[in-house]
Formats: C-alpha cells, sequence, structure tokens
C-alpha cells in the first residue's frame, strides 16, 4: 500500500517546472482585456490630423 505521507517527503519540484514558472512570470502578456482598455481610451482621445 502506497504512504502518502512517506511520498509527499521524497517530492522535489522539477526544476524545469520551475524554469518554466519564472519565465511565465517575468513576461508582460496582453490579454483581450488590455487590448479592450487601449481601443476605449484611443477612441476617446481626439484625432490630431
Amino acid at each position: 500500500m502506497i504512504n502518502f505521507e512517506e511520498e509527499l517527503k521524497k517530492f522535489h519540484p522539477s526544476l524545469e517546472v520551475e524554469d518554466a514558472e519564472e519565465a511565465i512570470y517575468n513576461q508582460d502578456l496582453t490579454d483581450m482585456a488590455d487590448l479592450m482598455v487601449k481601443i476605449v481610451k484611443e477612441s476617446k482621445q481626439p484625432r490630431t490630423e
């Protein structure tokens, strides 16, 4: 039978996962909400043509 407490003690996260996590969190990602806010702000500004 599996002793979950013992298995959890042996667990060490993979370095690749930690590296990927850091890379993902350090990126400035633009999502749809950011794009919509930008479009609305730009549409409210008077054009300089």
